[in-house]
């Protein structure tokens, strides 16, 4: 967790938002994923979110589910996404990196294992959308024995009370869904977003605190600079990254929307 800590205190020393690249680990491909992790790193991601394919991921609007289904297809497992996580440290990637899924296949795997393997090929915590946080009591202390992040959500309608309990629960970042519903490109911010993040940046003190669902354009960035420490950008990145023919048009398709969007966050 020492490197997410790290980044978010030197960008915010810099005034700068932090920029969350979420990308499905397997998509397009197993052997495809760690160029583009390096190469979203090189444009300006500060964190990866790298999602560990599941075949029902309830949190999941269309582009992410369709990248799901296409990784699961050609083999993604959580150990593959394991292994691509240790690919990148092997290749040098320094920017933390979050394994996002969901409860039954991390529970299948096996928590206590779960998390030291994690921990063992360089990941830097885990997000998970259908986890309470008020239920995490186990995958708490197995994130808390490797010294890993474990995310939780807040969303437009959580209470203050609740609120502040998922806050207290979280490590690393807090999650604040940007819209009620499920991740996808949205033409713009909800209206009320500004009063929202206002009552959980309250909530959440210190902890910083990172918005997603729905962001794709710099204008989203820049209308959240100062209101947030990170954004949180997927459905876009995945979706130009699906419109592009060969590895060398993705790599470059997500650069060019990577580097805009951290262009943004300056």
């Amino acid at each position: 967790m020492e490197r997410l800590e790290k980044t978010f205190a030197r960008l915010a020393e810099k005034g700068e938002t932090a920029l969350v690249a979420y990308l499905t680990g397997g998509y397009p491909s197993l052997a495809e994923t760690g160029p583009l992790i390096e190469a979203v790193c090189a444009a300006g991601a500060d964190v990866i979110e790298l999602g560990v394919p599941f075949s029902d991921p309830l949190g999941d609007g269309p582009v992410i589910q369709a990248t799901t289904q296409a990784a699961l297809d050609r083999g993604a497992t959580a150990a593959a996404v394991l292994d691509i996580v240790a690919g990148a440290r092997e290749n040098g990637v320094e920017v933390p990196i979050m394994l996002m899924g969901y409860c039954n296949p991390f529970l299948r795997y096996g928590l206590d294992q779960l998390y030291a393997d994690a921990g063992a090929a360089g990941a830097d915590g885990f997000i998970v959308p259908d986890l309470p946080a008020h239920e995490a009591d186990g995958w708490l202390t197995a994130a808390q024995s490797q010294d890993l992040a474990q995310v939780f959500f807040s969303a437009p309608g959580s209470s203050p009370e609740r609120l502040r309990a998922t806050a207290e629960r979280s490590r690393g970042f807090l999650y604040a869904l940007a819209a009620n519903g499920v991740t996808g490109v949205r033409d713009e911010l909800s209206p009320g977003i500004d009063d929202y993040l206002a009552r959980v940046r309250e909530a959440a003190g210190a902890l910083p605190v990172c918005v997603g669902f729905g962001l794709s354009r710099p204008e989203h960035v820049r209308a959240l600079r100062g209101k947030a420490a990170g954004v949180i950008v997927g459905s876009a990145l995945l979706t130009a990254i699906g419109g592009a023919d060969t590895p060398a048009g993705r790599i470059h398709a997500a650069s060019s929307l990577i580097g805009e969007l951290k262009a943004a966050c300056r």
